[in-house]
């Protein structure tokens, strides 16, 4: 099936023959469907907190913080173009949706207009503005989000980059000290650094912190392989192999080199302004001060059952009203044990407003058990179908995650994921139809194997830019 030149490139993405033949067997074979039993509601997987319990969780978090590692996770590579799609339309095949009449109508209220009106006018020819976002004035269509300018402020502006630095601030501090970690594109990696060389002082004097900034682009090991429409190996113009990257699944790799005790994880395009983001800070610190309650149990319970001494019925009670993970009714010790000891993420999830994307749900495992998981239309199938129009809840990507064990030693994640939850999709190269495979997803298939606490989040902490009029909307204007 592959020749000399396939195998150096599939050794130089840091791969092997097994591998691939693998990717191109899951090709042939498709994954399973999630064995899905309900969605997830209020009362039956998802925590609704009321007042006292924010206020001491958020207490909890605040006397903890200054003595714990915390990084801000936020992918940041892909590129903006399903948010500037429309505009594409326009400019290269002349086709005008409702949304270029919203766009031009309302051109000046973006925050970016600034920037703009350095290359064309409100009475410059249609085309020529939308021309000027996409392509030669602010190349918005080839930049990745965190470099579009989303926020007006009396001040100035900010891109999507900049407001994170302003919420790491808010919530992610440990004493002085913010890091935040962006997973980026290595072709805009300069792009970001530009940006905060300029921004970064200036925040870190209004907020009173340092900020520890790093960046990470997706390993070439986690690139899978192209096929044509009948599962053979998709090759390029000069006769190689395409390898594609798989998807914000393969960012478990990046998340798992991270050393910290706490990491929160939370979109580039997911950010509100100033006026607004009480309820984020407020939720994201309840979120972590649940999660270190979580973790303080749960690590009494290990060494509880490491020293014999345990109440197995007090560990059963706690796993399954505390953790959410149904154990079968044959469960000893050891298993227990086995339940207990993996990472721990707390994921806010909002009434279900009708965004695309996924929900979560009570999904059963080939071991007995059954847990909540983060699912994808994608992964259910058509017979399972109406669970995903009942459900009540949807993932907006708001988690924090705890990484180490109860023996202060950090977990090798890639151990957590569920490899049989990948995706496929049809795309195209060069007009030519292939199919595509991405890696199990970040928060669904890439942490199945995790514990997770649902709790119901305000829609307010939930403000996404997935199309450039979105920037429109209250949230951030």
């Amino acid at each position: 099936m592959f020749n000399e030149k396939d195998l150096q490139q599939i050794t130089s993405h840091g791969l092997t023959v097994e591998q691939v033949e693998q990717q191109i067997e899951n090709f042939k074979q498709g994954f399973p469907f999630l064995n899905v039993v309900r969605a997830a509601a209020a009362g039956d997987g998802v925590c609704v907190l009321d007042e006292e319990v924010i206020r001491h969780a958020e207490a909890c978090y605040d006397a903890a913080a200054e003595h714990l590692g915390i990084v801000k996770f936020v992918p940041a590579s892909g590129a903006a173009t399903r948010m500037f799609k429309e505009l594409f339309e326009f400019v290269n095949d002349g086709k005008r949706g409702k949304g270029i009449d919203v766009l031009l109508d309302n051109i000046q209220k973006f925050a970016f207009w600034p920037e703009l009106e350095r290359f064309v006018t409100p009475d410059s020819a249609e085309e020529e503005i939308v021309e000027a976002i996409v392509k030669t004035g602010l190349c918005y269509g080839s930049k990745p989000k965190g470099l579009v300018t989303f926020h007006s402020y009396p001040d100035g502006s900010r891109k999507a980059v900049e407001e994170h630095l302003v919420e790491g601030a808010q919530y992610a501090r440990s004493g002085d000290n913010v890091r935040i970690h962006f997973t980026v594109s290595p072709e805009h990696m300069g792009g970001f650094w530009d940006v905060l060389g300029a921004s970064q002082p200036h925040y870190e004097e209004a907020y009173g912190v340092k900020y520890d900034v790093s960046f990470s682009v997706q390993k070439p090991s986690t690139d899978t392989v192209a096929v044509n429409p009948d599962n053979t190996p998709f090759r390029t113009d000069d006769g190689g192999l395409l390898f594609r990257p798989a998807g914000h699944g393969a960012l478990i790799e990046n998340l798992n080199d991270i050393d910290a005790d706490i990491i929160f994880v939370k979109n580039i395009d997911n950010v509100t302004t100033d006026a607004r983001r009480g309820d984020t800070v407020k939720y994201k610190k309840a979120l972590a001060g649940m999660l270190l309650e979580l973790q303080a149990k749960t690590f009494g319970y290990l060494r509880s059952l490491e020293s014999g001494e345990a109440d197995l019925d007090a560990t059963r009670n706690f796993i399954e009203k505390e953790l959410c993970v149904k154990l079968p009714a044959e469960c000893d010790a050891e298993m227990m044990k086995a339940v207990l000891n993996r990472p721990i993420r707390v994921c806010g999830v909002v009434r279900n407003q009708g965004e695309p994307g996924g929900g979560p749900f009570w999904v059963a495992a080939e071991d007995g058990t059954e847990s909540l998981q983060i699912a994808e239309s994608s992964q259910i199938s058509p017979d399972d179908m109406h669970l995903m129009k009942s459900a009540t809840h949807f993932n907006p990507v708001d988690l924090v995650c705890g990484v180490k064990n109860y023996k202060g030693e950090k977990f090798d994640l890639t151990q957590y994921t569920d490899p049989a939850t990948g995706f496929i999709s049809s795309k195209s190269s060069g007009g030519r139809e292939l199919r595509a495979q991405e890696l199990p997803g970040l928060w669904n298939g890439a942490m199945a194997k995790w514990n997770t606490v649902l709790v119901e989040v305000p829609i307010t902490t939930f403000s996404p830019v997935k199309v450039v009029q979105d920037l429109l909307r209250p949230e951030h204007q």
